[in-house]
């Protein structure tokens, strides 16, 4: 198991801010101390979130939350009000598919719309990752993701991809091609594959680490 404070070291020494709590019973306390009476708060679709019930603290608590599960919203309401709302949001929230112990966030998308926030936009992005999300290193971060966070994600969304019917990405079997080569498929989403390093802007990005396995 990863040393989450030398984890934590890692993500601060590039310019990110963090903390470890031992459990998801932790980590609604964790964000709402962050958050502001007002704020305007939007999110990754992210089972680690719910399963912490920080989604369902955000809904009920003082502040504008940008709700992309809002009962009879179109896809096209959901593109402009909901994604494209979160790039003016004072806080972004989502968990990451794998950090390194460099204190690398690795994340993955089809749509996008979330690695986007992550990287430009929002104010504050708040990550809540469980202990199973950290890997060594970049190569073993695609692994993770190939394995252990696309099937899974496939199955619950019920994309029609290789991954969903065999539990790991056809790519794999190509080092050569490990990122471009894929299912082929119009439901893939492997798409963008982002590396967050070293930030300009100290503190913007906090990292919550739960010494637990939560989401994907």
């Amino acid at each position: 198991m990863a040393d989450l404070k030398k984890v934590l070291a890692a993500l601060e020494a590039n310019c990110m801010t963090g903390e470890i709590v031992e459990s998801r019973d932790e980590v609604v306390a964790a964000v709402a101390k962050l958050l502001h009476e007002g704020d305007v708060i939007a999110s990754g679709g992210s089972m680690t979130l719910k399963e912490c019930g920080v989604i369902e603290y955000v809904k009920s608590g003082p502040y504008k939350y940008l709700d992309r599960a809002t009962p009879g919203l179109t896809r096209e309401q959901m593109e402009y009000q909901v994604f494209r709302g979160a790039f003016t949001s004072d806080v972004y929230l989502m968990s990451s598919n794998a950090i390194t112990e460099h204190g690398e966030l690795y994340n993955v998308d089809g749509n996008s719309n979330r690695v986007a926030a992550l990287l430009y936009g929002p104010k504050k992005v708040i990550i809540v990752a469980g202990q199973n999300k950290i890997v060594p290193n970049l190569a073993e971060a695609a692994v993770r993701v190939k394995t252990k966070a696309a099937p899974p994600n496939c199955v619950r969304l019920d994309c029609k991809t290789y991954c969903n019917e065999t539990g790991a990405c056809v790519s794999l079997k190509d080092e050569d091609a490990f990122l471009c080569d894929g299912c082929k498929s119009d439901d893939r989403i492997c798409c963008n594959y982002v590396v967050s390093a070293k930030q300009r802007q100290k503190g913007r990005i906090h990292v919550i680490l739960v010494k637990e396995d939560l989401g994907f």
